[in-house]
């Protein structure tokens, strides 16, 4: 998937090595995607876990936790904006097709309720957890978020796109690494945004039931 549309936008330009891979095209660890500060060496381990890989295409400039982070200050509260893009992850070409979507959202912190295939963790405001997604919720009140006067209210999420059927493998390993890797977005961004107590997010994933 992501190889395809790689090729796809560099096949006219001419920039292509004989075997069709684009000259600027990278392979990275994990530590280094979306930016260089937004994936923990416990999210890199987790997204092993999650893909099977230890390397991963190089992020685009347009996917960082700084600009997203950017964006989301400059959106908050503004009318028919409520989310954005955070950084897309995909496995090397040549391997199987991995796409994980990290995404933001402003978010209502008086809904109650949690479809049954997620597990509730005691991370923020709120952390869902299933074996292809996890999202965490955290309160940010900071001078970059305009238009918060007291808290604003905010979920990270990590999910894998694109996928027809259900997860395979340890269904609770699973649920555990991609609740670590949305902690570790969700933490960056906190920071980012010079949220109090870095949004009140631990340093560190919990990931026992609440």
């Amino acid at each position: 998937m992501a190889g395809s549309l790689l090729l796809g936008a560099t096949g006219c330009g001419g920039e292509e090595d004989k075997d069709g891979i684009p000259d600027d095209y990278k392979v990275v660890a994990g530590t280094q995607l979306c930016g260089g500060n937004a994936v923990s060496a416990d999210a890199a381990k987790a997204l092993k876990v999650i893909t099977g890989s230890s390397r991963f295409e190089a992020s685009g400039e347009e996917y960082s936790v700084e600009l997203a982070a950017t964006v989301l200050a400059t959106m908050y509260n503004a009318p028919g904006s409520r989310g954005g893009d955070v950084c897309r992850i995909y496995t090397p070409l040549g391997t199987p097709d991995f796409d994980l979507r990290v995404t933001w959202r402003q978010v209502d912190p008086d809904a109650t309720g949690s479809p049954s295939k997620f597990t509730l963790l005691k991370m923020g405001e709120q952390t869902l957890a299933a074996a292809d997604k996890a999202y965490v919720q955290f309160g940010c009140k900071s001078d970059k978020v305009a238009g918060t006067s007291e808290v604003g209210h905010l979920e990270v999420g990590v999910e894998r796109w694109g996928m027809p059927t259900e997860p395979e493998g340890n269904v609770e390993a699973l649920k555990d690494a991609y609740a670590t890797v949305a902690h570790s977005f969700s933490l960056a961004m906190a920071k980012e945004l010079g949220c109090a107590d870095n949004g009140g997010l631990p340093a560190n994933p919990v990931l026992e039931p609440a």
